[in-house]
């Protein structure tokens, strides 16, 4: 049977080995092996970039409610850029006609094309386009009120009332089109053509060479959320931003892949909304930025694991509660699963809301081993008992009190003042909206404060041997790390606040460990001493 340490050395290996798989696949993606007979000059295997030619190229975009199309009916031209530089970057709003097909919940498509100057698209043999829909499913965001007057910021039409009132999804127009053409003067390797461009890619014999047309690409990561507009039975036309930017043979593959990984977690289950976050960390973040998110992201998976590890192996050992605050568990428990239920009435990341989940279900078995409970079934109904605590438990209860009784004073009002202004000033989805903001709103701002009890427990006692300390130091990086995090992914204001408010509270446990050194004499929770262990081992 495997020991902790060797336990966890084993996780730390496979994290590492994790990594390094990681980076040899990211290398692969971004560093393609060019045909090794272009330096010679031989054409022999070879696909060769048909851009070198300096062709004269036009971008046309067309919109249909057709998924595919042969000729040029029932199409409309929303776009034409004629004498098409594929160097500069251009951004342009056009309006679009919205079809009485689309405005009954159908879909609308964007076929774009870039093909030879003054010759139709599908007259031109070289021509290359690409489709995507202009239009996807979401339930609308739910209209928030004054829950006493009953006064809301927008009106809707009725029939869009109505599909909230189902909460069913209404389709939504994809306000902006992004295009990339790929301008690297790349020779590809025909035999080990990746497989990523490959379907990107339209060949074409010229002579005795293969070349390969210019690959277009559509960033569907640029698609998001908050780009998205209702679109109503009385809707006639929409605004489309267009934007164009060339792009490298390496940021493409990439992208592709990125792609292909927020399409899986779709498939998976992930909603708009969840996709669109892992969305945001792509297309908002540098990639230097983004190759330094992968790695603390990946050490924060880690010291999530190995918190988590040690703290449910420290509470599972523990038989006594001297010198914990029980309070301050209860405290921990309730601020935890009020989170929870405010992110998911929030509708937050499955990112952060999966986390915060399992530790409010750690935090429920917590309370339960520092109550000293125990759940026997009478048929279908529980019994609950409690155990009794002997006299050390006694004084750190007394303890716990007093610091519970003078905190009380201050966090009350304070909390119920919060609630009674929310309820007047600010729109709320619900009622159950506004308590579970409320209690939140108390969790954030003043959630700190029912730390204060354990650390009194601690100054009365003059010690911190009694506390997890290996979960602590891993739960002190990963609150480092939600610092870095709370400006990369998308999440409420008041939780993104309450990761910096959590550095504070670690520095002053970090302070007290240096006030209070141990004492190798003092009995623990197991009733066992440093110098009792040292005198077993040697005898």
């Amino acid at each position: 049977m495997l020991s902790r340490s060797s336990f966890t050395s084993l996780v730390v290996g496979v994290f590492a080995v994790y990594v390094a798989h990681t980076c040899w696949v990211m290398y692969g993606i971004v560093y393609t092996r060019p045909c090794p007979a272009a330096a010679d000059g031989a054409a022999g295997g070879c696909v060769w970039p048909y851009l070198a030619r300096k062709p004269k190229l036009q971008l046309s975009v067309y919109t249909t409610t057709r998924s595919s199309i042969g000729t040029e009916s029932n199409i409309d031209l929303v776009l034409n850029v004629e004498d098409f530089d594929i160097e500069s970057k251009f951004e342009r709003t056009v309006n679009v006609s919205v079809p009485k097909k689309t405005r009954n919940n159908g879909t609308l498509y964007a076929f774009v094309f870039l093909h030879h100057a003054g010759i139709l698209p599908w007259h031109d043999g070289k021509q290359v386009h690409i489709v995507s829909p202009l239009t996807t499913y979401m339930v609308p965001k739910p209209e928030e009120i004054n829950l006493l007057t009953g006064e809301s910021d927008t009106q809707q039409i009725e029939a869009e009332k109505q599909t909230n009132a189902l909460d069913e999804p209404v389709s939504h127009w994809r306000s902006r089109l992004t295009l990339n053409v790929m301008v690297e003067d790349f020779v590809f390797d025909g035999s080990s053509l990746p497989a990523d461009v490959h379907r990107y890619m339209k060949m074409v014999q010229l002579g005795k060479t293969v070349h390969y047309l210019p690959i277009l690409f559509i960033d569907q990561l640029s698609n998001r959320v908050k780009d998205l507009m209702v679109i109503n039975r009385s809707t006639t036309e929409l605004p489309l931003t267009v934007s164009y930017d060339k792009i490298s043979l390496g940021k493409l593959r990439f992208w592709i892949h990125m792609q292909d990984a927020v399409y899986s977690l779709q498939q998976f289950g992930f909603s708009e909304k969840d996709a669109d976050e892992v969305k945001g960390i792509f297309v908002d973040t540098n990639l230097y930025f983004l190759a330094l998110t992968f790695f603390v992201a990946a050490f924060h998976l880690l010291f999530d694991f190995l918190a988590f590890k040690n703290d449910i192996s420290f509470w599972k050992k523990k038989r006594s509660m001297i010198g914990m605050s029980t309070k301050a568990v209860l405290w921990r428990c309730f601020s935890t699963v009020v989170i929870f239920l405010f992110l998911l009435d929030e509708q937050t990341s499955l990112l952060v809301l999966i986390p915060a989940g399992i530790g409010a279900v750690i935090e429920l078995w917590k309370v339960k081993k520092a109550l000293k409970m125990t759940i026997r079934w009478q048929g279908l109904r529980p019994k609950f008992q409690f155990g009794s605590y002997n006299d050390s438990e006694k004084k750190t209860e007394e303890y716990d009190a007093q610091a519970m009784k003078y905190l009380s004073y201050l966090l009350y009002p304070l909390c119920i003042g919060g609630a009674g202004y929310s309820l007047l000033n600010v729109k709320y989805k619900s009622w159950y909206s506004w308590l579970i903001n409320s209690f939140v709103n108390g969790v954030y701002a003043f959630g700190f404060l029912f730390m204060l009890p354990q650390l009194f427990v601690n100054y009365k006692m003059k010690s911190v041997a009694h506390l997890p300390w290996k979960a602590f130091t891993y739960k002190a990086f990963n609150t480092f790390i939600d610092d870095i995090f709370a400006f990369i992914i998308t999440m409420p204001t008041s939780h993104r606040l309450a990761c910096f408010r959590d550095d504070v509270v670690f520095l002053v446990y970090l302070y007290q460990r240096w006030l209070y050194p141990v004492d190798k004499s003092r009995v623990n929770e197991f009733g066992e001493s440093y110098e009792e262990k040292s005198k077993k081992k040697g005898s």
